[in-house]
């Protein structure tokens, strides 16, 4: 099984709305599937964990930031896009931004081929839609960051 480290991003506008892409396969192990992840990736070689989440942000989002303190770990098992099954080490990472401007023209050629849209999210939308989110329990996640 494949070893994965990722650094994954809650990216939370000024009404705590969190960013997340939607990956659609169309052929291969994952035809069919479709779901709706939080930013992120893995480490390149000699990478940290924020230094990967801060990467992978501008890549993805065109938000260039530093990423703050870890916020949450989790281990899952998944299938990818190549068929074999990989277990991650993933290190969530909380980013607030001011407005809601994305920007995916850096994304590799490899996640634009998935990737293809982006939202922002509320807690009521999460707790409310019939699609595929991932990290599960993402939700009570933000929630538990949110001071009111």
């Amino acid at each position: 099984m494949l070893k994965r480290s990722a650094a994954r991003l809650l990216v939370l506008d000024p009404e705590n709305r969190v960013l997340l892409f939607k990956f659609v396969f169309d052929e291969g192990p994952l035809a069919g599937k479709q779901f709706w992840a939080t930013p992120g990736g893995a480490l390149h070689d000699g990478e940290s964990f924020p230094e990967a989440g801060a990467r992978e942000l501008l890549e993805e989002t065109g938000i260039s930031a530093s990423v703050g303190d870890e916020v949450f770990q989790k281990r899952v098992t998944f299938l990818t896009p190549t068929g074999q099954f990989a277990e991650a080490d993933e290190r969530y990472f909380v980013v607030r931004v001011s407005d809601d401007a994305v920007d995916e023209s850096g994304q590799e050629t490899s996640e634009a081929q998935y990737m293809k849209a982006f939202r922002w999210w509320t807690l009521e939308d999460l707790a409310n839609t019939p699609d595929t989110v991932f990290p599960e329990g993402l939700a009570a996640m933000i929630e538990s960051l949110i001071v009111t």
